[in-house]
């Protein structure tokens, strides 16, 4: 047997129809409109079979327990820390599992921001997409507040807060995706960490493939794996977000502020920051003062 609802502790909001048509042509829900969400603890019994699919996209955070999920490309279990992403208009069939039934938290969203999210997805989203969190929580967050926000009314600017919510929960699993499993990339995700706090400081690959455990070829790949350029690419990005925040914020000289993101040659700094804004550190500087200035002007 498997049900649909009565969960003890269920909550769940749906749209009513009328509702649902008029948000889906008004500013903000007209890109993403969320038509129905739920949260659902221990759902014993629980299970859906869609023959044509929804006209939705169905995500399901999987917070405790265990449940599955399956199409046509096969069956797979959905763990605690798992997200289950279903593309719109593909036939489907889930449910908890008999034992350690799933907790879940859940949501229906149209629009076109929805249908971009899918067409990232890998295989263009021709399939359900399990997807690793990287942070569980956070997203067990969002999906709450998410929930809490239709739990109040369903005017139209509860809708649009509800939309945010939304795309900040496909955003982080789109996110997610783009960096692979977990464990996979903790390790690079651990020196990325360290080298956020010290990007001042030389940089030794060799030191920090030894941080993650791996040797130098292999922390290399994984690191271009994880950020799609090499460590040093990385280091002088870090490097000059925090230069141009110093040239925009203060009056110090540009040879202090090149020091002090870890150059200690002045015309080296300047090449390098060339490299990644296209200009000189002073010709920067200029513009953004020149910006600025014109804008009190206006006012």
């Amino acid at each position: 047997m498997s049900l649909e609802a009565g969960f003890p502790g269920e909550r769940v909001r749906i749209l009513p129809p009328a509702v649902a048509r008029d948000a889906a042509t008004a500013p903000v829900t007209r890109d993403l409109l969320v038509t129905d969400c739920g949260w659902y603890p221990r759902a014993n019994n629980h299970g859906r079979s869609r023959r044509w699919g929804t006209d939705a996209i169905v995500v399901i955070v999987c917070l405790a327990g265990r449940g599955w999920y399956a199409d046509t490309y096969g069956r797979r279990t959905i763990t605690a820390g798992q997200a289950l992403v279903i593309p719109s208009s593909l036939a489907h069939r889930y449910g908890a599992a008999r034992r350690d039934p799933w907790t879940i938290a859940w949501m229906h969203a149209s629009g076109p921001h929805v249908r971009a999210f899918e067409a990232a997805l890998p295989d263009r989203g021709g399939r359900g997409l399990v997807v690793d969190l990287h942070d569980p929580l956070k997203v067990q967050a969002l999906m709450r507040s998410l929930m809490e926000t239709l739990e109040v009314d369903d005017r139209l600017p509860t809708l649009m807060r509800a939309s945010g919510a939304a795309w900040d929960v496909l955003s982080q699993l789109a996110a997610d995706v783009a960096e692979g499993p977990p464990r996979r990339q903790q390790p690079v995700i651990d020196v990325l960490s360290h080298l956020r706090l010290n990007f001042d400081q030389p940089v030794a690959v060799a030191e920090l493939a030894s941080m993650a455990g791996f040797s130098r070829s292999h922390f290399s790949a994984l690191f271009r794996e994880a950020t799609g350029q090499s460590v040093g690419a990385y280091v002088r990005r870090l490097r000059m977000a925090r230069a141009c925040e110093l040239l925009v914020t203060t009056g110090l000289p540009v040879g202090v502020i090149g020091r002090s993101v870890g150059y200690d040659d002045p015309l080296y700094f300047s090449r390098q920051f060339r490299l990644v804004h296209g200009r000189s550190p002073t010709n920067f500087r200029e513009q953004k003062g020149t910006t600025v200035a014109a804008g009190m002007a206006e006012d």
